[in-house]
């Protein structure tokens, strides 16, 4: 998927879509560092309800989720794994590749 052009309004409303929030998250978690995932998923988060509704839907803070959805956030994997359930989202593990020597 590129993510490449898109401008704001426009990923805003495509966010919305849980297939295309998947891929984006998916993108910036392998082409980024884990605070521009944690950005992503803020975003992501914004256009879908915003981290107030997310908030209520797992049952932490809103303060505590703005902290947590920052460039410094650190968040316990609970937390992560609660805010993409809310998402209506999963997360799934795949091997890495690999350099074979």
């Amino acid at each position: 998927m590129r993510l490449k052009n898109i401008t704001e309004s426009s990923l805003v409303k495509d966010l919305k879509d849980p297939e295309f929030a998947a891929a984006y998250l998916e993108n910036v978690l392998q082409e980024g560092s884990v605070n521009a995932f944690l950005i992503a998923l803020r975003s992501v988060a914004d256009a879908n309800g915003g981290i107030g509704q997310i908030a209520k839907t797992t049952a932490l803070g809103r303060e505590s989720m703005y902290k947590t959805l920052s460039e410094d956030g650190n968040p316990q994997f609970v937390t992560i794994y609660s805010i993409l359930k809310a998402l209506g989202l999963k997360l799934s593990i795949a091997p890495s590749e690999r350099d074979v020597a």
